[in-house]
């Protein structure tokens, strides 16, 4: 069975461009929305998600989520940074394991208004533990015991205290940013100090997690259930990649949710346009259907090529949208995370996200053009020329 030649329907798109162009807008809008907020999604997981690494383990307080409600006392991290037999010594035979402390502060934007800002005390094995995804880019590191702090890269700029040379009061004493880091993850919107001083400056006592260098074959669920029946610790044990994962679970399901939300919103709006605009040209070319029918060409050949034409329009506008949001790439913005701090984050508009969102176009083509397909199939000959 011969089908309606693929020039036809370029042609017909071209001749009724004005129709063409707002159908394609009103598609490409819809996708730029979809497109946007999956840019958004993949740059906060790929902002935690990448570089996690399976040889650091992280030890929280059981039954906590996150740093940010755990509390370790000092005791207990004394346990954990000698007596775990899985953690890797370093040359000189100390164990490759710091405690750390977490809290959110609230700081004022550049911009206006405040946020909560992470504030991190470290121990100096913390660097040694993190290598090279750790790195002082301004400045210089602070010195243990002292009144200094180091900046994350993402804060500089949105926080006017988190530049070189201020002084942030933190509680009642002056701290004085050294200097600024880059860092894996949420790290790059933190705020780093030595581990003491800030316990005392905040007046905390407790840790929120240790972290530790374990060995590549370290069996972590092994490590957290040794401790179930120990009464002087019961820490929950996950990979620093596992724990990153799921930092981002609900926002990650939060962006998802919006963005299909407000695309099938606006994606009803799009396949009525489309329909209306489908549904104007086979009116205007009853005259056409008429002579194909008339020629030899089968309803299901005009059938096709209808639909054929209003799913290319819906490629077309998808191709719109896409081209509406690739200029975001790399733009940084900013969101509360799970511990109720901000992190900043780029836009991620991956391969993946173009090809979801073409792909929603292609299908709201589909949907918008089967009507008018259908019934330009189901003319006859005769019907089609007596109108026209």
């Amino acid at each position: 069975m011969a089908l309606v030649p693929f020039r036809y329907n370029l042609r017909s798109l071209w001749v009724r461009r004005s129709s063409t162009g707002l159908t394609m807008c009103a598609i490409g809008a819809t996708v730029a929305v979809l497109a946007f907020m999956l840019s958004l999604q993949q740059g906060f997981v790929t902002l935690f998600q990448q570089n996690g690494r399976n040889d650091i383990a992280v030890f929280l307080r059981k039954g906590a989520t996150s740093e940010g409600e755990s509390g370790i006392t000092k005791e207990q991290t004394q346990l954990l940074t000698k007596e775990v037999p899985e953690v890797v010594q370093d040359s000189n035979g100390r164990p490759l394991a710091s405690a750390e402390m977490y809290l959110a502060v609230r700081r004022r934007k550049a911009d206006g208004g405040e946020t909560n800002v992470a504030l991190r005390g470290v121990e100096p094995m913390t660097f040694a533990i993190h290598g090279d995804d750790v790195r002082i880019v301004d400045g210089r590191n602070f010195v243990a015991n002292s009144d200094e702090i180091i900046v994350g890269e993402g804060l500089v700029g949105r926080v006017p205290e988190c530049r070189l040379g201020e002084v942030m009061q933190i509680n009642t004493v002056p701290f004085r940013v050294v200097g600024v880091f880059s860092g894996k993850g949420g790290y790059r919107s933190e705020i780093w100090g030595d581990l003491e001083r800030l316990s005392q400056a905040l007046q905390r006592p407790v840790r929120s997690r240790v972290i530790a260098k374990v060995r590549p074959d370290a069996d972590l669920a092994a490590v957290e259930a040794r401790y179930t029946e120990d009464l002087r610790l019961q820490p929950r044990v996950q990979s620093e990649r596992q724990y990153l994962a799921s930092q981002t679970e609900r926002l990650t399901l939060q962006f998802t949710i919006l963005g299909l939300f407000l695309a099938v919103i606006m994606g009803i709006a799009a396949v009525f346009t489309g329909t209306n605009a489908m549904l104007a040209a086979i009116s205007s070319r009853t005259h056409e259907i008429g002579i194909l029918q008339a020629v030899g060409y089968r309803p299901f050949a005009v059938f096709a090529s209808f639909l054929f034409e209003a799913t290319l329009l819906g490629m077309l506008g998808g191709v719109l949208g896409c081209v509406l949001v690739v200029p975001f790439q790399g733009m940084e913005t900013g969101t509360m995370n799970q511990t109720f701090s901000e992190v900043t984050f780029a836009f991620r508009t991956t391969p993946s996200v173009l090809g979801w969102a073409i792909l929603f176009a292609t299908l709201l083509g589909l949907v918008g053009g089967a009507f008018p397909a259908l019934r330009a199939a189901r003319m006859l000959p005769t019907q089609a020329l007596r109108r026209a």
